[in-house]
């Protein structure tokens, strides 16, 4: 991605472009509800300076006129309460109308938003912003690689791309790309006609659908599969190529692999398209965990051996918040307790974390250096065993965090246990230190988390993903999923897929080649 290339005859020097969205990874395995109070709602100069590529004096921001309308943000959770959806939906489209006409639209998404007593929410509120903008604007979106492209998302948005890491260090890049491709058409030559300003998509789906565990792009074949995808844009006649994982912890019928090539050279994005399409169902059985994988009780028992590097990281995969989980299964903790070579003192265990504002709210009475004896968790998700009665020391108590809250950690022995008033993903270094723990001079760190952040895999010495029970279980075939396509793997081994390319331009149906 390259600077803006100048504007052509034909192109529209400083179109008018609005910024909107809703953006949350939801688990309807999950009991959790996303409401109000899961999302940070953006507007105006908020919003703007979400983007740091919009900022004053980048060329980005030169270019265009941007209206930053409404956007709402959420960490993965539970499904979407249907009046908080409603509501930002709303929004949003109350802001096209006041706001517009618009050239072009930046809609950022996730693309595996779930709310309750709906199927598609994305292409819901695709179809809605359609609507309130119009058939003429150019509409660009981004999205997380674990995010679905059904059938009317694909048919409502004309630029479609995502992320090509996994950890997704390039969350910030692929907006940059989406906004940069969205420009680059209103710039070009066609700027001025909407007809023609459309590119051309090639959508395939893939009928395979895999944890993102499975699908790290730092291992093969996902790192092979993704490499192709700069290559793939650099062709005469594409835009942009993309490959969605699909979410596997929502039971509908989009979750599942897609390819996107977009551009104007109906022949190349087909072939390319079709090409990675098959790279990846021909892959479909060497996709494997990012890491060793084992029982709890595995996984404890390599951390606890003479010879285990330290520290020795766990993933307690089966309740990560940042897939969705609820936060506060106790199972993994609930087990913990009970090794007496974790609570003896000889070693230095933390565990992060579940989130209980009761049982906060009592560990801050006491006060630190108190023994306290607290119930906690479970209120949300009871599926494996209900609340914990946890007996040890307040060890720190650490208030104004803008997504914990207050957050305390009661020491039961050498084990520290990490207690939230509201749900937090524990992904960085500074999110142990500021509760005053040592990450790297502990022995053990569990964290809800399934593959490993960049700062937690570059603290492992060594690790294990934990195939622990929650409403985002590695094992999905032991989830329930009821309501997927047809002839999906793994659930579905003995499909085979025509793979076939359906390509067309908003303003023309598209159709298989």
């Amino acid at each position: 991605m390259g600077p803006l290339s100048p504007i052509a005859e034909g192109g529209l020097a400083r179109p008018r472009i609005g910024i909107g969205g809703i953006s949350i990874e939801s688990s309807t395995f999950s009991p959790h509800v996303s409401g109000d109070e899961a999302f940070t709602v953006r507007t105006g100069a908020e919003l703007r300076a979400y983007y740091p590529f919009l900022d004053a004096g980048r060329e980005l921001a030169d270019a265009a006129e941007w209206v930053p309308l409404v956007h709402g943000r959420s960490l993965p959770g539970g499904a979407v309460d249907p009046g908080t959806y409603g509501r930002m939906k709303d929004a949003i489209v109350a802001g096209i109308r006041e706001q517009g006409p618009f050239d072009g639209f930046f809609f950022d998404i996730h693309g595996a938003m779930s709310v309750i007593g709906m199927v598609d929410a994305e292409g819901d509120l695709a179809r809605a912003v359609r609507e309130a903008l119009g058939p003429d604007t150019l509409i660009s979106t981004s999205m997380d690689l674990h995010g679905n492209v059904s059938e009317a998302l694909r048919d409502e948005v004309d630029l479609l791309t995502c992320y090509r890491m996994a950890p997704h260090e390039d969350w910030l890049n692929t907006k940059e790309r989406a906004v940069h491709n969205l420009l680059a058409r209103l710039r070009g030559a066609d700027g001025s006609d909407p007809l023609r300003r459309r590119p051309l998509k090639a959508w395939v789906p893939v009928p395979v659908l895999l944890p993102g565990e499975k699908t790290s792009t730092r291992l093969e074949p996902a790192r092979g599969i993704y490499a192709q995808l700069p290559e793939i844009e650099k062709l005469d006649g594409v835009v942009d190529a993309s490959v969605w994982i699909g979410y596997a912890w929502a039971d509908e019928p989009r979750c599942q692999a897609y390819v996107v090539v977009t551009g104007d050279d109906r022949e190349v994005i087909t072939r390319e398209s079709e090409r990675v399409a098959r790279l990846f169902w021909d892959a479909r059985e060497d996709f494997v965990f990012v890491a060793e994988t084992a029982t709890l009780d595995g996984a404890l028992a390599k951390a606890l051996s003479a010879d285990a590097a330290r520290p020795y990281v766990i993933s307690d995969s089966g309740d990560n918040p940042t897939a969705g989980g609820a936060g506060d299964v106790t199972w993994t903790l609930g087990e913990l307790l009970e090794r007496m070579e974790l609570v003896d003192g000889t070693r230095t265990t933390l565990v992060a974390s579940i989130f209980d504002s009761e049982a906060v709210a009592a560990a801050v009475q006491a006060g630190v250096g108190e023994t306290v004896t607290l119930t906690a968790g479970a209120r949300v998700d009871d599926g494996p065993c209900g609340p914990l009665q946890i007996t040890g020391q307040v060890f720190s108590i650490t208030d104004g965090d803008p997504d914990a809250g207050t957050q305390v950690v009661i020491a039961v022995g050498g084990l520290h246990a990490i207690i939230t008033q509201r749900r937090k993903p524990f992904h960085r270094l500074d999110d142990f230190r500021m509760l005053g723990l040592d990450p790297e001079n502990a022995d053990i760190v569990v964290v809800k988390i399934g593959y490993l952040e960049p700062e937690l895999y570059d603290l492992a010495a060594d690790w294990t993903l934990a195939l622990t029970p929650g409403g985002v279980d590695q094992d999905l075939l032991r989830l329930g999923h009821r309501h997927l396509a047809a002839g999906v793997y793994p659930f579905d081994p003995a499909g085979s897929p025509a793979l076939t390319a359906v390509v067309g331009r908003r303003g023309e149906e598209p159709h298989a080649c």
